[in-house]
């Protein structure tokens, strides 16, 4: 293979490249919709134009067919006058008027079939373009959604699973972490000493309200001996109360 040959080759190939890359198949279907309804006016007006021949030797048959006869009167009446001469020259028109029907019998029928042949060529170039869009449309959405696809596999390939599910696992880790050692503080803060002595000292105050109360009781002559002897049981288990207390201390 020649030098030259190789460099078109190259060329070619390059060349089919980059246009494969920028040929758009939504807009090229797109375009080619647009250039199909573009023909249908053109369609429309070469059929306007066979029909109207067809009506046009349709009215020169008509006006034909009427000189036909008119001249046939006319012959009749020259000869009923006697004037061969003039029944001679309608004859001779007459002969023309009929070749000239004829031919033009013949070119209506071939207009009438031309017509015809026109409107059917039109009916299925429409429905064939109807057709034809409603495969591209389909074709223009099974783009789109390729496209959305491409794009998504580009999402998903740049979103590396692995990674984010250790960093879940690493965070929920810490948390853990910082779960166990809150529970472990409160656990600590609630048995120390302190809170210990702060139940013993509200246990205390309890003990003391208590004693106040059958104080004030005794005083008002509410309580019997039976009462008495009761108070100073609580009082005395009150003051054992606070001496073990002292001996905690």
């Amino acid at each position: 293979m020649g030098l030259w040959a190789r460099i078109t080759r190259i060329f070619r190939a390059s060349t089919g490249a980059a246009l494969d890359k920028m040929e758009n198949p939504e807009l090229v279907l797109q375009q080619t919709i647009r250039d199909m309804r573009d023909r249908v006016p053109e369609l429309n007006n070469s059929v306007a134009q066979v029909m109207a021949t067809e009506r046009l030797l349709a009215k020169q048959k008509e006006n034909l067919s009427t000189q036909v006869v008119d001249l046939d009167s006319k012959i009749k009446a020259s000869v009923k006058m006697g004037r061969d001469d003039i029944a001679t020259a309608y004859i001779g028109q007459l002969q023309q008027a009929q070749i000239d029907l004829e031919r033009t019998n013949l070119q209506h029928e071939n207009a009438q079939l031309a017509s015809k042949q026109a409107l059917k060529a039109r009916d299925n170039y429409v429905l064939n373009m109807k057709k034809r869009t409603a495969e591209a449309m389909q074709l223009i959405s099974a783009a789109k959604q390729a496209k959305l696809q491409e794009q998504l596999a580009q999402t998903m390939e740049t979103f590396n699973i692995g990674d984010d599910a250790s960093t879940f696992n690493e965070m929920r880790e810490k948390i853990d972490r910082r779960v166990a050692a809150a529970e472990a503080k409160l656990q600590l803060g609630t048995s120390s000493v302190d809170n210990q002595m702060q139940d013993i000292e509200r246990e205390a105050m309890d003990i003391q309200l208590q004693d106040k109360l059958l104080e004030y009781k005794q005083s008002m002559g509410l309580l019997g001996a039976g009462g008495s002897n009761n108070a100073g049981k609580q009082i005395s288990s009150g003051s054992g109360a606070a001496n073990e207390e002292k001996a905690v201390d």
